[in-house]
């Protein structure tokens, strides 16, 4: 006679956070499954499991809160008998356990971010070595997240990343050729280079910044297309990357490179290692060493001290550097970081307010630099359908974050997961409408 308990477990995985949480949870699900077990990625409400692992976020204050809210939620679910087991791991966890314990009892454990083979075996499953690189995606099948090293040597002032995630430790290249190859035979045609800090890569392995080899490696990989460059940083920057990409043609003209600031004050207090003339002569060197590349970039505002004329130096830039992306967010004070140190002097509604204007100076930008791509053709991949349109990308955006070429499906048939050459037709400041030739 069957019991409640002999009932089959599923395990679902929930994944708040950024990329480097995305390709985390991943590996999770792929040990899982090659354990037999029966686990989805956020699966919906009616079918979402008994076991429910959640993947948190401990950046800034926003992330956190989210976590918490998510944790609560489901601790609240299995005390009314909704769920069997919740089980949380990631940044959020890694960071404030003890006080995560304290608080929210009725979580069953609690793992940090180097935890994986104890929190596999807490849900009934062994680590198994012989997976290296084999994860279960949980993104569309044309793209996947390559992450080429863990965690971060950087002290920038503002920064809970190492605090969470340890110092910077790479991937060999034979093992991240392992991986992009499985992915390809699984159909990934473009990957997303991610890390803390990508142009660290390689200094602790080979004892130099070894980006441009693992590009030259990562290029012969067949069934790779694209090959996309997240989260660079200003200092050190590895210069042969710019010309193996300007020589290759599947490393996308495209990099993502977060400068934060650009008032020489802020940045030394921020303990960036870098300058306004420093940086705007390696911007200008990005542009010359490949025309036409997209770059993006995110920043800070609100960071302490900050004063109008920081902020009028920081506006300036924005305007004069014409970023083809870009996102801002207003300073989190955030505990044990170097930056806690200083008063956070700069009122919550003065943040927003200079993080709504940057983006309102870049909302122009951005209008003004799709509308000369209007008439142009450019080669996208389709990532979805939907509403009425399949959604697609130019090598000059990234999934979730940038740009998507938009083309109407009542009038146009196109392969979802595919490329495709699109004219584009009509532009806004954020999407581009197009149709293919």
């Amino acid at each position: 006679m069957r019991t409640k308990s002999l009932k089959k477990n599923k395990i679902n995985v929930i994944t708040l956070g950024c990329s480097k949480n995305v390709y985390d949870s991943e590996v999770l699900m792929g040990q899982l499954r090659a354990s037999g077990k029966d686990v989805e990625h956020e699966a919906p409400a009616e079918s979402e499991g008994n076991i429910i692992v959640i993947n948190t976020c401990g950046f800034i204050d926003n992330a956190k809160a989210e976590s918490v809210n998510m944790i609560l939620e489901y601790a609240d679910k299995k005390e009314r008998g909704l769920v069997d087991k919740v089980f949380v791991t990631g940044c959020l966890s890694e960071r404030y356990r003890p006080d995560l314990e304290k608080e929210i009892p009725n979580v069953d454990q609690f793992f940090g971010t180097t935890e994986l083979p104890q929190l596999l075996k807490a849900l009934g499953a062994d680590y198994k070595h012989e997976l290296l690189g084999e994860r279960l995606t949980t993104t569309p099948k044309n793209y996947a997240y390559l992450k080429i090293s863990e965690g971060c040597d950087r002290p920038c002032s503002f920064c809970a990343i190492p605090l969470m995630r340890g110092k910077n430790i790479s991937q060999t290249i034979e093992k991240l050729v392992k991986e992009a190859e499985g992915l390809a035979k699984n159909g990934v045609k473009e990957l997303i280079l991610i890390a803390q800090d990508l142009t660290y890569y390689g200094l602790d392995l080979y004892k130099k910044r070894n980006l441009g080899e693992l590009l030259e490696a990562l290029v012969k990989v067949e069934g790779i297309e694209w090959i996309r460059l997240h989260y660079a940083f200003p200092t050190g920057f590895p210069m042969d990357v710019l010309e193996i990409m300007k020589r290759e043609p599947k490393i996308c003209n495209y990099i993502d490179i977060p400068l934060q600031h650009i008032s020489d004050s802020i940045l030394k207090s921020m303990r960036r290692g870098t300058t306004q003339a420093k940086t705007t002569k390696l911007l200008k060197n990005f542009r010359e060493a490949v025309p036409g590349m997209a770059i993006r970039t995110t920043l800070i505002v609100g960071y302490p001290g900050e004063t109008q004329e920081d902020f009028n130096i920081l506006k300036d830039f924005v305007q004069e550097m014409k970023f083809d992306r870009m996102g801002c967010f207003a300073y989190s004070h955030e505990e044990n970081t170097h930056a806690y140190l200083l008063e956070d002097d700069v009122p919550d509604t003065v943040k927003q307010e200079r993080a709504n204007e940057i983006m309102e100076l870049q909302s122009q930008i951005s209008w003004d630099l799709n509308q000369e791509k209007v008439g142009q053709i450019f080669k996208c991949i389709v990532d979805r359908k939907e509403g009425g349109h399949f959604v697609g990308r130019t090598e000059f955006d990234s999934p979730d974050v940038d740009n998507e070429v938009l083309i109407d499906a009542s009038k146009h048939y196109v392969k979802t997961g595919e490329f495709v050459m699109i004219k584009i037709i009509e532009a806004t400041e954020f999407d581009l409408y197009g149709e293919p030739v």
